[in-house]
């Protein structure tokens, strides 16, 4: 028997789903019901009137009699097909249309697999909706831009990350710095013990006493050359000797600044910027050198979006193009920005090129490497009816948005997807602005309708 034309008695599933409220002498065997109790559909013959499915009092598929079951009376007029004279469905109207058999045309699940635009699914008791744990939000119309998507991750502002290094080889004596910590320009971070420092250090102490000496060799030569003692020629060679001795000693001035301070062998690594520790690669006693990144300071108050761009989409998108971010950690969350730059290279392998949005982070909520989504917006906007992507279900080659219509009783309404931003969808066909859509919970009503669809029937949950 095919799934439309299932009786109520095996409408059954998630939620204790039970059948329609049945027709008033459903349950009598059939050609038990008295003469007198015969309607229009005697039309239909004795074969239908003997058929356990039929309500026996109006001569249809019981499930969906409406006149045993007074809703469904203004689905069928919603959809056109009414006969207003006999009060059944003009496509299986006893009366007018005695060929159908009291049944309905073949449902679109026949075709499509999916229920028929105003199926309706109804709980039992309003206490039995209520549990179900429905969620509802209005649909909205608002100004929609079509735009480009593409993936995107949040990094660090290049220009606002530094990374801190020992200066020379040495081994970490302290840690003054965790990852997360707050730290200012020039705060310590870690103490290194280092032998080179202490070299450094010596070395520099003897180039500042080289200074001295040459400095008072010069003013020894020039009163003797200033006396007639000494020649011209020993000054000039007494002041050349004081320039090296002063270039050098500048030499390892500067080193050791580098070395952040300290004395002997101790060398001190410091913050070179105001912001946050976001990584520390050392611990104490921990042998280092120059070539290992031991800190990574960053000032995250604002912060980049890499987006990676489809080939096929370069062509529509500009530096200064209005960006909406959706990520998947913040998904109530959009973060607007432009684009900064786009890569004038092609990765390789997955055909995008990179472009950088940049962001302004004062909460600090954007963290490098959230991964996300990216709209490039266009310049054109319109019109247009939105709901949340929970609220629209596939189901086979439709999609569906349920409408509430009471507390107990939602109505799947077929649209057309045109776009989708994020979490966002533009929708066209049977849904309006304000219409009461279902978010959470509308797969359980897409199952049960998928189960025994009936057209422009119903199923009712307990």
């Amino acid at each position: 028997m095919p799934r439309h034309l299932r009786g109520p008695a095996v409408l059954a599933g998630l939620l204790g789903l039970g059948g329609l409220a049945a027709c008033p002498g459903a349950s009598e065997p059939a050609g038990s019901a008295p003469e007198a109790r015969q309607t229009p559909a005697q039309a239909v013959g004795s074969a239908a009137s003997a058929d356990a499915e039929l309500c026996e009092e109006h001569g249809v598929l019981q499930s969906v009699c409406p006149r045993c079951n007074p809703r469904l009376a203004a689905v069928f007029q919603a959809k056109g097909d009414w006969c207003a004279e006999h009060g059944f469905p003009e496509s299986f109207c006893p009366t007018c249309a005695p060929e159908a058999g009291g049944r309905p045309h073949v449902a679109p699940t026949v075709s499509d697999g999916a229920p028929a635009d105003g199926t309706l699914v109804r709980f039992r008791t309003r206490a039995a909706a209520e549990q179900a744990g429905l969620e509802v939000v209005p649909a909205e119309e608002s100004e929609w831009v079509e735009g480009t998507e593409a993936l995107a991750r949040i990094a660090w502002d290049p220009t606002r990350l530094a990374v801190v290094s020992a200066r020379a080889p040495g081994v970490v004596e302290a840690v003054r710095a965790d990852v997360g910590d707050p730290v200012s320009t020039g705060q310590v971070l870690a103490l290194v013990r280092s032998a080179h420092a202490a070299g450094d250090r010596s070395r520099l102490e003897a180039a500042r006493r080289a200074r001295e000496v040459a400095a008072a060799e010069v003013g020894r030569k020039a009163e003797l050359l200033a006396g007639g003692v000494s020649a011209e020629r020993e000054l000039l060679a007494a002041e050349q000797a004081l320039a090296a001795a002063e270039a050098e000693l500048a030499d390892l001035e500067a080193e050791l600044a580098l070395v952040g301070g300290g004395a002997g062998d101790q060398t001190v690594l410091r913050s070179p910027l105001d912001g946050v520790v976001a990584s520390r690669e050392v611990g104490v006693g921990q042998a280092v050198d120059g070539q290992q990144v031991l800190f990574e300071v960053v000032d995250p108050s604002r912060v980049q979006a890499e987006v990676d761009l489809p080939e096929a989409e370069l062509g529509a998108v500009a530096v200064g193009a209005p960006v909406q971010l959706r990520l998947d950690a913040l998904p109530e969350v959009v973060v607007e920005g432009r684009i900064a730059a786009v890569s004038p290279v092609l990765d390789p392998l997955s055909r995008t090129a990179r472009a950088r949005v940049l962001l302004d982070n004062p909460d600090g909520r954007l963290r490098a490497n959230l991964y996300g989504r990216a709209t490039v917006l266009g310049e054109t906007a319109q019109r247009a009816v939105v709901v949340p992507s929970a609220a629209v279900q596939r189901a086979g080659e439709a999609w569906l948005v349920f409408v509430r219509q009471e507390v107990d009783t939602y109505v799947a309404r077929r649209v057309r997807v045109l776009s989708r931003q994020g979490a966002r969808v533009r929708i066209a066909g049977g849904v309006g602005p304000g219409d009461p859509v279902v978010t959470t919970g509308s797969f359980l009503l897409k199952t049960e309708t998928l189960k025994d669809s009936i057209g422009a029937g119903c199923c009712d949950v307990e």
